[in-house]
């Protein structure tokens, strides 16, 4: 049973993935037993020729990834453009950036409310935004910038051809 939830929840969080204890809260079961199913749930998707995922770790952080015999036909889909589509988070980071930068993560997150590494390292890995020097600040953390990929993506310009923020002030959800 927990196998399923552990799965669902990682498959959501996707490349960020949840820290051990995180996944432990949200399951309500202590670490040992969380351990327990996690290594039982990584030999079952070894070991099943039908799936093309693996449970990974990287530190305290679990993940889905895909197996490496399938490098191949994933790079091939990259190459097609159907990877292409970016997220609403990743969208909403950019937008951020866009018209905030040069920006930290830290102040990213600020304005989200909710953590925005995964998303800022999808937009770094596209190339849509860049690292661009460090914040005269304590531990000195990266700024962030806009990149020629961006303009071509969106095709624009310039940032002025961006539209102004006071269009969205009136906006409200319905």
């Amino acid at each position: 049973m927990y196998q399923a939830k552990i799965m669902a929840l990682l498959f959501v969080a996707g490349d960020q993935g949840i820290k051990e204890k995180d996944l432990a809260d949200l399951l309500e079961i202590d670490r040992a037993a969380l351990r327990q199913n996690v290594e039982q749930l990584k030999i079952k998707l070894i070991n099943d020729e039908e799936s093309g995922i693996m449970l990974s770790q990287y530190n305290s952080t679990y993940k889905l990834i895909t197996k490496s015999e399938y490098s191949e036909l994933l790079t091939k889909y990259f190459k097609t453009g159907l990877g292409t589509k970016l997220s609403q988070a990743a969208l909403e980071v950019l937008s951020i950036v866009a018209y905030r930068q040069p920006i930290t993560r830290i102040e990213v997150d600020e304005i989200r409310g909710v953590q925005s590494s995964g998303s800022i390292n999808t937009l770094l890995a596209r190339k849509l935004i860049k690292e661009n020097g460090k914040k005269d600040v304590i531990g000195h953390p990266n700024l962030y910038v806009v990149t020629d990929e961006f303009f071509d993506y969106f095709g624009i310009k310039n940032i002025e051809e961006l539209p102004k923020i006071e269009k969205f002030e009136d906006y409200k959800e319905e």
